[in-house]
């Protein structure tokens, strides 16, 4: 039973110390995800979070839960900086470090830091958005595809067969016609080294898809590729970072850049050859199709596409929850009253 939940709002003096009460409190906060760990919150902390608040919470003197915002021109963020180019490694499923009803408790109290006008939440949980309060000024909603790898294991059924029969023909056809070039295969990156290499080789083929659609893509600034290659150095040796490469013979199809923690996989990026894969080649979902068989095998519970209803994601899906980014005011501040009176 839950006792009584102290938060303490405090400044961030040492993000070291910070970073190893944020490891230890990992252990006792089994049901949190990647975007919740210190690998992903604490990534070049002390670039984000120039000005860091941390909320901790506290139940009989021992730590129960931790939030890290940053304070920035009046608006609060939730593990982010509130800049657009700082925040640009996109965080999904994003909440506090802490149980549901701790988690909570944070949020609420966010309204007590001094100086805040607005809270910023990035790629939460409908719950997590509903237990904040406050007013959301806006909403936008992505759709999060996902494979549910249980329930497949436990009715004994094949990834392929839960897919539409158009999906599995393109598939088999793909297949085939990677294979004929000298044997399909998928190698997962052994050490940190070569998963960095292989982070190397995937900026090319990600970038030229990207141009094709006239965006720059998720690693178009140093401090992007600086981001994920600290991310990578420090998540992979604890096998946090699964670094895909897809080959048929000696060319490759592209890298899958996927994170994975607590039995979830997520897919997070990808640099695919959509230029040599011919006529019915499908480098995502041939890619894909190999990572999922991948993460059957080796136990895990979900494959998470992460937000986004790419048609490759909803064929290859089994399901889907909705995530959201929101900006709240306060119920009886202007912006709040004047949207309350709006929206009656």
């Amino acid at each position: 039973m839950l006792r009584a939940v102290r938060v303490h709002i405090t400044n961030v003096g040492d993000l070291e110390a910070l970073g190893r009460a944020w490891r230890a409190l990992e252990a006792e906060v089994p049901a949190h995800g990647f975007f919740q760990s210190w690998s992903w919150v604490g990534c070049l902390a002390e670039e984000r979070y120039p000005a860091p608040v941390l909320l901790r919470a506290e139940e009989a003197g021992r730590t129960v839960g931790l939030a890290l915002f940053n304070l920035r021109r009046g608006r609060l963020s939730l593990a982010e900086n509130g800049d657009a180019g700082l925040d640009a490694p996109f965080i999904e499923h994003n909440a506090p470090l802490a149980p549901p009803a701790v988690a909570a408790a944070l949020l609420r109290a966010a309204w007590d830091v001094g100086g805040m006008q607005r809270l910023r939440l990035s790629g939460v949980h409908p719950h997590t958005l509903a237990a904040a309060g406050g007013v959301a000024l806006r909403v936008q909603e992505r759709v999060a595809p996902f494979v549910d790898l249980a329930a497949l294991r436990g009715a004994g059924t094949a990834h392929l067969g839960q897919c539409s029969a158009n999906t599995r023909q393109q598939i088999r056809r793909s297949d085939r016609g990677y294979a004929a070039m000298g044997g399909l295969r998928l190698e997962c990156a052994a050490a940190a080294e070569q998963a960095l290499a292989h982070f190397d080789a995937m900026l090319p083929l990600h970038a030229r898809t990207w141009e094709a659609r006239g965006k720059p893509g998720a690693f178009a600034t140093p401090f992007l590729q600086r981001f994920h290659r600290h991310l990578i150095a420090t998540a992979a040796p604890r096998g946090e970072v699964q670094m895909l490469r897809i080959a048929a013979g000696v060319t490759d199809i592209g890298y899958l850049y996927n994170f994975r923690h607590a039995g979830r996989v997520y897919a997070y990026q990808s640099g695919l050859d959509h230029a040599g894969a011919g006529r019915h080649g499908k480098p995502g979902l041939t890619s894909h199709a190999l990572a999922i068989e991948r993460a059957v095998a080796a136990g895990d519970a979900v494959y998470d596409f992460l937000g986004g209803g790419d048609r490759y994601k909803l064929s290859l899906s089994t399901g889907a929850t909705p995530l959201l980014w929101a900006e709240l005011a306060r119920p009886w501040s202007l912006a709040g009253l004047a949207m309350r009176l709006w929206r009656r």
